[in-house]
């Protein structure tokens, strides 16, 4: 835990930067969600096929630097970026290749999924692909939402709702 600046640390009112538009660590925005994945070819294909994402950019990242900030000694990544309207599905797939989670269950703290919205969950369900697997049929919560789970190739989950 790190320790609270002191008063004598904070700037004075008079060396303060500017306020901006821009975000800062008090005003983050949202850049990307990354989902990990074996084969990025593989998944590229499943996002782009299953739920129509369009690639806008891929890129390799290496070097000492990057595997010094993800803490994975001598890594390199492979990256895809897909857009979600508003947002991008960042696609990576890592060497040295980490184990695959074994217990993937949404209620494990520290599990994430990817939430996409579409325009009818039912219709998006009839229409997938026989090899994409589910969780179950599109369910309606106690909230009045309308939610399907999809499972990527890496068994990563995907919940598909109502816009």
């Amino acid at each position: 835990m790190a320790d609270s600046p002191s008063a004598s640390d904070s700037p004075s009112e008079s060396n303060a930067a500017p306020a901006s538009d821009s975000p800062s660590a008090a005003d983050p925005t949202a850049h990307h969600v990354g989902v990990t994945v074996s084969d990025l070819d593989r998944a590229v294909e499943f996002y782009t096929d299953t739920f129509d994402l369009d690639i806008v950019a891929e890129f390799s990242v290496s070097g000492e630097a990057f595997a010094e900030a993800v803490a994975v000694d001598g890594a390199s990544a492979e990256f895809a970026h897909l857009d979600a309207g508003g947002a991008i599905v960042e696609l990576v797939a890592y060497d040295p290749r980490g184990k695959p989670e074994s217990d993937p269950e949404l209620n494990r703290p520290g599990t994430v999924h990817l939430g996409l919205s579409v325009d009818d969950v039912d219709a998006f369900y009839t229409a997938l692909d026989d090899g994409v697997t589910t969780l179950s049929p599109p369910r309606t919560t106690s909230s009045g939402t309308t939610i399907l789970f999809v499972v990527d190739p890496d068994g990563n989950r995907i919940e598909v709702l109502d816009a």
